[in-house]
C-alpha cells in the first residue's frame, strides 16, 4: 500500500519560483521534501524533474458504492473492527513496512475511523485501517501476512470494511495502491471496483536509493 505521506500539492496556478518556499517549509517540519503529482500538474512535474526529483509511488485510484461490496455476509470470525489497534495489527503492519510515523497519522485523523483485524486458518492474517471524510470511505495499509495471502482473505477484509463504512453512513468505497503491486491491483479489479484516477510522488533521491 501507499504510505500515508505529508506532501505538497498544486493547489493553485504554479512558477518555478515557488518550489524552493514549498521545499523549506517541509524541511522545516523536519520533513524531506516530497511532492504530490496529479494529471493536471505536468508543469510541476517537469520542473521538479528537471531539479533532479525521481518518482515514487505511480499510484492508481479505485472506487466503488459501498453497497457494492455489501453483498455477502462475512464468514464468522474473520473480520473484525477494532480501535485502538491491538498489538498484533501492530506487529502486521511492521512486517509489511508500516511503521510508527503511519500509526501516528492515523491516531491523528478526525472522523469515523477503524482497523480491521483478519483471521484465518485459525490464526491472525491480516491488519487494514479506514477513514472516512464526506462520505468517502478510503481503505489504507491492507497488509495480509505472506502465509495467510491467496487464500480470499483480501477480498473478505475489504468486504469488512465496507460492511463497516456502510454503518457509518459511507456512500463511496475507495482504495490506492502502487500499479507496481500486481496482486493489489488484481484483487481491487476482481471486486468491481473502477480505476479513476492516478497521481505519483516526486522526491529527490539519496545516495544508494534505488526507488
Amino acid at each position: 500500500m501507499v504510505a500515508l505521506a505529508a506532501a505538497a500539492t498544486q493547489n493553485a496556478p504554479f512558477t518555478a519560483d515557488d518550489l524552493p518556499t514549498a521545499e523549506e517549509a517541509m524541511r522545516a517540519l523536519g520533513q524531506d521534501p516530497l511532492f504530490m503529482i496529479r494529471p493536471d500538474d505536468s508543469a510541476l512535474d517537469a520542473a521538479l524533474a528537471a531539479r533532479g526529483y525521481a518518482i515514487r509511488d505511480e499510484v492508481m485510484i479505485y472506487t466503488c458504492p459501498t453497497d457494492h461490496l455489501c453483498d455477502l455476509p462475512l464468514p464468522r470470525v474473520t473480520v473484525f473492527s477494532i480501535w485502538q489497534p491491538l498489538a498484533i495489527m501492530v506487529e502486521i503492519w511492521a512486517a509489511g513496512g508500516i511503521g510508527h510515523g503511519r500509526l501516528a497519522v492515523m491516531n491523528r485523523a478526525h472522523g469515523p475511523k477503524t482497523g480491521l483485524l483478519a483471521r484465518q486458518n485459525e490464526k491472525p492474517g491480516g491488519a487494514a485501517y479506514v477513514a472516512i471524510h464526506d462520505g468517502i470511505a478510503m481503505v489504507h495499509a491492507l497488509e495480509i501476512l505472506p502465509h495467510q495471502r491467496a487464500q480470499g482473505l483480501g477480498g473478505w477484509m475489504m468486504r469488512g470494511a465496507a460492511l463497516w463504512a456502510a454503518e457509518q453512513g459511507a456512500h463511496t468505497f475507495s482504495v490506492i495502491c502502487t500499479t507496481a503491486n500486481i496482486g493489489a491491483n488484481a484483487l481491487y479489479a476482481s471486486l468491481g471496483m473502477d480505476a479513476v484516477g492516478t497521481y505519483h510522488y516526486r522526491y529527490i533521491p539519496k545516495e544508494g536509493d534505488q526507488s
